[in-house]
C-alpha cells in the first residue's frame, strides 16, 4: 500500500476512540478541590499496595489507544517525584504499607491520591486477611475514590478529567 493511499484511509476513517459518559461515579473527599497548579495537564504514578491484578488491567486500558487519557492531559510516569496524581490499587498489605508511605512522602506537594477500585475501599475479598494492613484510607489520606471491581476505563478516566479539569 502507497503511502498516499494509506494517508487517505487514515484521513477517512478518523479518530477511533470512545467517547466518554458524561458522568461517571465518584467518590470525592469532602472539600476537595483540585489544586489550580493541576489544570490541563498530569503525570500519574501507579502503584499496586496489594492488589489481584484486575484494576491494573483497567487502569492500562484507560491510557491505551481506545480509552486514550492522555487526550484529557493525564500521562504515566515512572517515578513519584515527577507526578501529581497517585493512582493506588488494591489492598494495603504488611509488605507494602512503607513503600506507599515513602512514595507519597516522595511525591511533591500539590499532589491527589486516587485510590482505583473496591479494594482500596473495605479491603473486598481479602478483608481479615493475615496479610493486609487496611484500606489505603488507613494509610495515607485520599482525595478521589474509583469504586468498581474492577472499574471500567471510562470511571478512571472520568477521575483524571476531575483533577486535570478537562
Amino acid at each position: 500500500m502507497s503511502v498516499g493511499r494509506l494517508l487517505r484511509r487514515i484521513v477517512r476513517t478518523g479518530r477511533a476512540t470512545q467517547d466518554l459518559p458524561a458522568t461517571a461515579e465518584l467518590q470525592v473527599r469532602d472539600g476537595f478541590v483540585p489544586p489550580a497548579q493541576l489544570r490541563g495537564s498530569v503525570g500519574v504514578r501507579h502503584v499496586d499496595a496489594g492488589s489481584c491484578n484486575g484494576c491494573e488491567i483497567e487502569l492500562g486500558a484507560a491510557f491505551g489507544p481506545v480509552y486514550d487519557a492522555e487526550r484529557y492531559g493525564a500521562r504515566l510516569v515512572a517515578s513519584p517525584r515527577h507526578a501529581d496524581v497517585l493512582a493506588v490499587t488494591g489492598v494495603v498489605t504488611a509488605n507494602m504499607a512503607t513503600p506507599l508511605g515513602n512514595t507519597v512522602e516522595a511525591t511533591p506537594q500539590p499532589r491527589v491520591i486516587v485510590s482505583i477500585g473496591d479494594c482500596t475501599r473495605g479491603c473486598g475479598l481479602f478483608a481479615g486477611s493475615y496479610a493486609v494492613v487496611g484500606d489505603v484510607d488507613d494509610v495515607v489520606e485520599v482525595d478521589v475514590h474509583v469504586p468498581g471491581c474492577p472499574p471500567a476505563p471510562e470511571a478512571i478516566v472520568a477521575a483524571l478529567r476531575a483533577v486535570t479539569g478537562r
